[in-house]
């Protein structure tokens, strides 16, 4: 039987911990920015399609440019458009591997305010 021990690097003092979890981030700057960037891609995917009649099927080559805006496909954007939205509101605390969300602190909305761009969670700021 083949038996793997794993070792935890040690963390010092300075080195903020990080949580295991990867952090992916498709906000906006802000919502009006955001809504923007999906009437973008929701034009040209139908703009492109609804064209097809008239100008023939080279007019689908612009629906890939929709994932620009899109920042990938549609259901990233709408990941974003919560994340956009829920900035500054809510807080993920990982512990022991386990992620929740919470309300954020008060003092913490003061201190970073709703347009901060950060892909660091709040609890290692």
């Amino acid at each position: 039987m083949n038996t793997v021990n794993l070792v935890k690097p040690a963390q010092s003092d300075k080195a903020p911990a990080q949580s295991g979890a990867p952090s992916m981030n498709f906000a906006s700057k802000s919502v009006p920015r955001h809504l923007a960037r999906g009437a973008i891609g929701f034009g040209l995917i139908i703009g492109s399609i609804a064209l097809v009649p008239v100008a023939g099927p080279a007019t689908l080559l612009a629906a890939p440019l929709a994932l620009i805006a899109f920042r990938g496909c549609p259901t990233c954007w709408m990941v974003g458009l919560a994340q956009t939205i829920s900035r500054g509101r809510l807080e993920r605390q990982c512990v022991d591997g386990v992620c929740t969300l919470t309300k954020a602190h008060p003092a913490t909305d003061a201190a970073h305010g709703p347009a901060a761009d950060s892909d660091v969670p709040a609890a290692s700021r």
